[in-house]
């Protein structure tokens, strides 16, 4: 059964470009463990530190096809770009009540 998590994110600040560009890589991983991107969001409002900068719906097969996608050595070899450049994440797991 698939598992649905919200992932709330916080660049550090100044680090928004590099932020950016680690998501992007670091969510083209997800494909390759059978996982979606649902949803990418971005607030509109410049200098609110206190709100997530971008939330993230993502979809995953199952709670293996998560450990093998937070296992890639792949995504750990991101590990500094991201230390560098995400401040805070938040991630709960949900599901769609639509």
């Amino acid at each position: 059964m698939p598992i649905t998590f919200a992932v709330l994110l916080w660049p550090r600040e100044g680090r928004e470009g590099e932020f950016l560009a680690y998501e992007d890589d670091a969510l083209a991983l997800l494909r390759e463990h059978g996982g979606r991107l649902l949803s990418r969001v971005r607030r509109l409002e410049a200098g609110d530190h206190a709100n997530p900068f971008e939330i993230h719906v993502i979809e995953l097969p199952d709670e293996a096809a998560r450990e093998r996608f937070e296992g890639d050595p792949r995504r750990a070899a991101l590990a500094d770009r991201r230390e560098a450049s995400v401040a805070q994440t938040v991630m709960w797991r949900v599901e769609d009540v639509t």
